[in-house]
């Protein structure tokens, strides 16, 4: 650690203890890539994945948490432990608090509901997903819902596939996605 990042660190404990920080942030290196992990006091609501850009990525954080982001590998850590062992095949469970506060609408927010209840090693689609939320026709506006998904991965939208075969689309690209599906035991052609 240099003397910056010792400096950083101490000025967000700092701000931790007067509740001077909104959220705290960093980049942890993975399996599947870098993630931007962006985590509050009641859990993660933001996880970036390297192809996108990390200012973009904060301003909603900044907009709607609030603007004092630090960062700070040390108040991530659980968060990045966890998916990092996860993501390394080292543990089959990835349950961490989250922050939804970036969620954009009430339908947004029960399709993501929803989508937790499917389990590492099982797929679905996105019709099946929006007739499991009570709106059989909406596929394509669960499609975008997932596509806004602040916390890819926790919230696993990439075990969501199109009925038509294939992958369908992914924040983090195709590749990415086909790594998390095999990481949990899904063969996709």
């Amino acid at each position: 650690m240099t003397l910056d990042m010792r400096m950083l660190e101490r000025l967000a404990d700092a701000a931790a203890r007067g509740g001077l920080a909104d959220a705290f942030y960093d980049t942890v290196d993975t399996t599947v890539g870098p993630l931007l992990v962006v985590v509050t006091g009641r859990g993660v609501c933001r996880i970036a994945f390297a192809s996108e850009d990390a200012e973009a990525a904060l301003a909603p954080v900044a907009r709607l948490v609030g603007p004092r982001i630090l960062r700070s590998r040390r108040h991530i850590e659980p968060a990045a432990g966890a998916l990092s062992s996860y993501l390394a095949g080292e543990r089959s469970e990835l349950r961490l608090p989250v922050d939804l506060t970036l969620v954009r609408s009430p339908f947004q927010a029960e399709v993501l509901a929803a989508l937790t209840a499917v389990p590492r090693g099982s797929v679905t689609t996105y019709g099946e997903l929006a007739r499991r939320i009570g709106h059989p026709g909406a596929a394509r506006a669960v499609g975008t819902a997932l596509g806004r998904n602040p916390v890819p991965i926790v919230v696993p939208c990439h075990r969501v596939l199109p009925s038509t075969g294939g992958l369908g689309g992914y924040g983090g690209g195709t590749e990415r996605k086909r790594l998390l599906l095999e990481l949990e035991g899904v063969r996709v052609s």
